[in-house]
């Protein structure tokens, strides 16, 4: 008898033994000793020393709150506009994309065979005061001749929705296909209007999509700061990029790792109060 057979009950702990040693070589200690470095107090001179340093996350909230509050609201528009883009594009592919769904889908996750970086750059070149964006705008009047896009919030979530974006089409695109085509004949049937029978049946059924997506699009979002370094200003920063100015060229590990935290746990109270209120059954996919 093999040893499968003979443990069977220990089966389920091996498989997930690769994944779970992965995680914590890679997630798990990484993390403890952000945690360890954030209470550590000195400078890169003279050493660092772990002195329960609490304060490092006093005066880092009240440093850079403003660029706290910036990365949660930027994120949060990029979502939203990200939402509003992708939910009719994801829609169509899904109910009217017939054998062309497929080259579609390809369509939307084209820019990833294109680095971040140059994506962020490309967008850079559009919004330039010399684009043909700029010049149009002005033409419509709808941008001051001395106007511009670049170095401006507008800037910032426009490059944050769009490289965003196919994380929240995909997932709505899912929820969107798996829905049975019979449910919403039903509705009409029952003398539902097509706006009524979205309404009642489609939204409904879409939502775990929805919640996914706007999960995966404002987490990542929040700690961006590539978008606010090359479009934005230094009016514009996220805590991103405090974060990196501090590991990288500061040197002042301690005040990083203490940022990092707080933006993580700004992230998790933010995700929990929107899990509260869509419900957990939307975030599990079984919502009817």
């Amino acid at each position: 008898m093999s040893f499968f057979h003979r443990h069977r009950g220990l089966t389920p702990y091996l498989l997930l033994a690769p994944g779970t040693a992965f995680l914590a070589v890679f997630f798990v200690v990484p993390l403890g000793f952000l945690a360890y470095q954030s209470l550590e107090s000195g400078n890169i001179d003279f050493g660092y020393a772990f002195t329960w340093s609490w304060s490092n996350y006093g005066n880092a909230f009240r440093d850079y709150h403003a660029q706290f509050v910036r990365s949660l609201e930027y994120a949060g528009i990029a979502t939203l506009l990200a939402l509003v883009i992708s939910y009719p594009v994801a829609y169509w592919i899904a109910f009217r994309g017939g054998r062309w769904k497929n080259l579609l889908l390809l369509f939307i996750v084209a820019p990833f065979f294109v680095t971040y970086l140059i994506r962020t750059l490309a967008w850079e070149t559009i919004l330039s005061d010399n684009g043909f964006v700029v010049h149009a705008l002005q033409h419509l009047h709808a941008l001051g001749s001395g106007g511009r896009l670049l170095a401006t919030s507008t800037a910032v979530v426009t490059g944050i929705t769009y490289n965003f974006l196919p994380f929240m089409a995909l997932p709505l695109y899912v929820s969107l296909e798996q829905i049975d085509h019979s449910l919403i004949e039903a509705a009409e049937d029952l003398y539902a209007s097509k706006l009524h029978a979205f309404l009642r049946v489609t939204l409904p059924l879409s939502l775990p999509g929805v919640v996914a997506g706007t999960l995966l699009t404002f987490i990542p979002a929040a700690g961006d700061f590539i978008n606010a370094q090359l479009l934005g200003s230094p009016e514009n920063h996220m805590i991103g990029n405090v974060i990196q100015s501090k590991f990288l060229e500061l040197t002042d590990y301690p005040a990083a790792a203490a940022m990092s935290f707080i933006l993580m746990a700004g992230i998790l109270v933010a995700v929990a109060v929107y899990a509260r209120a869509v419900g957990t059954e939307q975030l599990t996919g079984t919502a009817v």
